[in-house]
């Protein structure tokens, strides 16, 4: 996954970033589909809070995902992604945005499941796979190549 970080210093841009990861066919409602989207307030800028005028509801763009219930900056949440992808330690990454660490184990738990319940069955199109190049450097270092005492051979 890529981070465009020149392009996401903005709360803004985060933000449709987010959407656009999270919802890539479009924002819609989650209870009945629909695509209207009302504006119901903009306490959380740029988070928009909408409601749906066929069933009433309001969300928003993390309702029903693993970001639902987090107040987060966009930001933020782009910055924990980015620590998540690259294998950071939850450790590190509490310190450096100055949060609890169950927290955000919590919501990096919450991530991998649903990554884990979203993944091709059969990602390959075959039953085998060759793991020849996979091992290459497997197993203990040698140790260092012997080495000549005296000048170097003449040539010829």
């Amino acid at each position: 996954m890529d981070f465009p970080i020149g392009e996401l210093l903005d709360e803004d841009a985060c933000y449709q970033w987010l959407v656009r990861l999270i919802h890539p066919g479009g924002l819609t409602c989650p209870r009945c589909g629909s695509d209207d989207l009302r504006v119901h307030r903009r306490t959380r800028a740029p988070v928009v809070d909408y409601r749906c005028p066929r069933c009433r509801r309001v969300y928003n763009a993390f309702t029903h995902t693993a970001f639902h219930g987090t107040h987060r900056r966009p930001s933020e949440l782009v910055l924990l992604l980015r620590g998540f992808a690259r294998g950071e330690s939850t450790a590190a990454l509490a310190r450096e945005t100055g949060r609890n660490r169950p927290h955000l184990l919590a919501l990096r738990h919450r991530l991998q499941d649903n990554a884990l319940a979203h993944r091709d069955a059969a990602p390959l199109g075959d039953d085998r796979v060759e793991a020849d190049e996979m091992y290459q450097n497997a197993g203990e270092k040698r140790g260092r190549a012997p080495r000549r005492v005296g000048p170097a051979a003449a040539a010829g």
